[in-house]
């Protein structure tokens, strides 16, 4: 029984189980209730404060206080949607159906430079910036490196079917977002495919060589890119004197020194009034921080926790090693995400537009992030009892995959 779960023996069951690859399996498990709670109060909380934060920035760039917020909804709507549905499709499915939203994920890239719709000094949307195919080009991403990885595992420690096919994935994807320019996303989906890589077992000398090549090429685009160039000095200017940094980062202090402790209430902030920069979407940690204090902030972060939490949880019980990666890159992931916006906020990172999952205003996130829980929920339905005390061994197994003489190692029977 115990070599069934090891990837790198048999096949496990869930890997066995199902007669058609695409089909939708009968799921005798119950989705995760701490996350599916935890959900509930993040989603409660983020239409609260994108309401509190975006009217008069609605009514400033739409002429309607309203428009944001019914739009916020209107995504939440389709996003709980989709969730519910992914979260009853076995997880199996994607080995089949990721190579093709994998190349309609390009086209979108594509039509996005195609298009050129410049908003806010980059290219990075369609529809009238509504639709931001490199929200879903992340999560896709995750997928598509999972069900890879996944099936050349044996392989990876040979460059030509390890390091060298994920630099052709990463940079095709990276390379279509840093034209729109969005750096952030760009570093995002390389820093994902470095963290997946490493978690299915590749070899470290080649995980050691992509971070030196990742570190020199990110020093390059910094000095090449204006944008970099800019960010890179006001960030570094910021770590010295907190007054000489961004614009955008010295307004975003501003509201967290205003809101202290406790906070001056929701909807009370005036930081959001007085230039603060788009704070319904890149700036809404800065509004949450004033407007209920560093114990609001903290309890924010508390929220994001909650999901990390659970989703380790998730990859630990699940069935097979496929479920294990889809789980980790899903949850360091959003992880990620939140931890830049947050970082951004407090002036401990260079600027970058990520939006705050769950919370900022934004279709794509919101949708993109939706569906990304509903397949983590998946993961959780086809949890066994016997997978859930046999899972901590696989979760081991892929976090032990460093023989010394290039031969992959498995996890003793004990270790959790």
């Amino acid at each position: 029984m115990g070599a069934r779960v090891f990837r790198n023996t048999a096949v496990a069951p869930a890997e066995t189980t199902s007669a058609l690859p695409g089909a939708v399996r009968k799921l005798g498990g119950t989705v995760d209730l701490p996350l599916l709670l935890v959900m509930i109060a993040m989603l409660t909380f983020g239409i609260i404060m994108v309401f509190s934060a975006s009217w008069d920035f609605s009514l400033a760039i739409y002429d309607d206080p309203w428009r944001m917020f019914t739009r916020q909804l209107l995504w939440l709507a389709l996003g709980v949607l989709l969730a519910y549905g992914l979260s009853r499709i076995d997880y199996h499915y994607w080995r089949t159906m990721i190579v093709p939203v994998m190349l309609g994920t390009i086209i979108l890239l594509v039509s996005v430079l195609l298009v050129n719709e410049i908003r806010l000094g980059a290219t990075r949307g369609l529809s009238a910036g509504s639709i931001q195919p490199s929200e879903l080009a992340k999560v896709v991403t995750v997928l598509y490196l999972s069900v890879w990885l996944h099936s050349k595992r044996e392989q990876l420690h040979d460059i030509t079917w390890g390091l060298l096919p994920l630099a052709v994935i990463l940079g095709m994807i990276g390379g279509l977002i840093y034209l729109q320019p969005d750096l952030s996303a760009t570093a995002t989906v390389f820093l994902l495919g470095g963290l997946l890589f490493f978690l299915a077992g590749g070899d470290l000398r080649q995980i050691l060589f992509l971070f030196v090549v990742a570190l020199v090429v990110g020093v390059l685009v910094v000095q090449v890119s204006a944008t970099g160039r800019d960010r890179m000095s006001a960030f570094l200017m910021g770590i010295q004197d907190p007054l000489q940094a961004s614009y955008h980062v010295r307004r975003s202090l501003e509201a967290i020194v205003k809101g202290g402790w406790f906070g001056v209430g929701i909807g009370r902030a005036d930081t959001k009034y007085l230039g603060l920069p788009v704070p319904p979407t890149d700036s809404i940690f800065a509004v949450i921080a004033e407007e209920l204090g560093i114990f609001g902030a903290l309890g924010t972060i508390l929220l994001y926790a909650g999901i990390i939490w659970r989703g380790l949880r998730i990859a630990a019980k699940a069935p097979d090693v496929l479920g294990n990666l889809l789980a980790l890159g899903i949850t360091f992931w959003i992880a990620t995400e939140a931890a830049l916006n947050i970082l951004v906020m407090v002036g401990l990172m260079p600027f970058a537009g990520n939006a705050l999952p769950f919370i900022s205003a934004g279709g794509s996130s919101l949708v993109v992030s939706l569906m990304s829980i509903g397949i983590l929920m998946n993961i959780s339905r086809q949890a066994s009892p016997l997978a859930e005390r046999e899972g901590r061994r696989n979760y081991s197994a892929i976090l032990d995959l460093r023989g010394r003489d290039r031969r992959r190692s498995l996890s003793r029977a004990g270790r959790s």
